[in-house]
């Protein structure tokens, strides 16, 4: 069976893409640690990311970067923070994230985002992305 995430690729069931190649997809979690919260995943199921062949790491990390910097751009945090931990969906990711406070990189803290401010918060980082 299909991962929630695979599932998000494939259009079965809604989600906030942002950003999307032969190799991974971005998305926004649904119950982010802050506004704009976004999901890097790879197109293939593997749920350990040391499984992962080295440039399919490579190019999620780039994609991450990227959408860092357009983070940046759009919620005007200090920072952007990386996340690669694995326990909630067996389908390897990295979260990436704006931050001002180390307390957000607590996975704990995370929570319910409204729909519409979450598609507020994705068509911002697409016309950010759009812009490089």
């Amino acid at each position: 069976m299909s991962t929630i995430f695979t599932r998000i690729m494939e259009g079965e069931i809604p989600g906030h893409v942002v950003w999307t190649d032969e190799v991974c997809a971005v998305f926004l979690d649904i119950e982010p640690l802050t506004p704009g919260h976004a999901l890097v995943v790879p197109r293939a199921e593997v749920d350990h990311w040391v499984d992962l062949p080295e440039e399919t790491t490579a190019h999620l990390m780039q994609v991450a970067a990227r959408v860092g910097r357009a983070q940046l751009r759009v919620f005007g945090s200090d920072r952007v923070g990386v996340i690669v931990q694995g326990f909630e969906v067996p389908h390897a990711h990295v979260h990436v994230f704006p931050t001002s406070d180390p307390a957000d990189f607590d996975l704990g803290r995370k929570g319910p985002r409204d729909q519409d401010d979450l598609a507020a918060d994705a068509a911002a980082l697409r016309g950010a992305l759009a812009q490089g």
